[in-house]
């Protein structure tokens, strides 16, 4: 199984480019290409990911294989009618889907949760991505309502879930 550990710094720019590429192959053919072009400069470069792995109020966990990021995951204080902690992305290269390492980052993910004082761990799926959802399901989490995540110009629907964090 490849290493899980906590990001550094050091690792922005590799993170920034693995984020990309995982946002654009989960959603560059459903999205307007504009938006996705809009979203991906807001949302993944460099800068912005030293900043959100610099956070005390975050953790990014990434999976690394042979030294090359093939998964990461963004752990988040965000309280909100959902839960406390937040999975704000959960990302695995599609050459190692189905291979465990996403149970074992969502594994990592709980304890990252746990660690931030979470009590109960929530996060956002596009209603348009089964794949995912059953994943999630799998794991423990369940539907709790909905709310909006804007890709580009373009206002989507993410489907809440959330799970309790069982005591570690």
């Amino acid at each position: 199984m490849p290493d899980i550990r906590r990001a550094t710094v050091d690792d922005a720019a590799a993170l920034a480019e693995i984020a990309e590429r995982t946002f654009r192959d989960a959603f560059a053919a459903d999205n307007n290409p504009d938006d996705l072009e809009l979203h991906i400069a807001n949302t993944y470069g460099e800068v912005q990911q030293r900043r959100e792995i610099a956070s005390l109020d975050g953790i990014t966990l990434v999976v690394e294989d042979d030294g090359r990021l093939i998964a990461y995951t963004q752990i988040r204080r965000a309280p909100s009618q959902h839960g406390d902690v937040e999975i704000a992305r959960f990302y695995v290269d599609r050459t190692h889907h189905g291979r465990g390492v996403a149970q074992s980052l969502m594994d990592a993910a709980q304890n990252a949760a746990r660690a931030l004082g979470g009590t109960t761990l929530w996060l956002g799926v596009w209603e348009r991505n089964p794949r995912a959802i059953a994943f999630y399901e799998k794991c423990g989490f369940r539907d709790v309502g909905s709310h909006p995540f804007l890709v580009g110009t373009d206002l989507q629907t993410d489907r809440a879930m959330s799970r309790v964090i069982p005591p570690g």
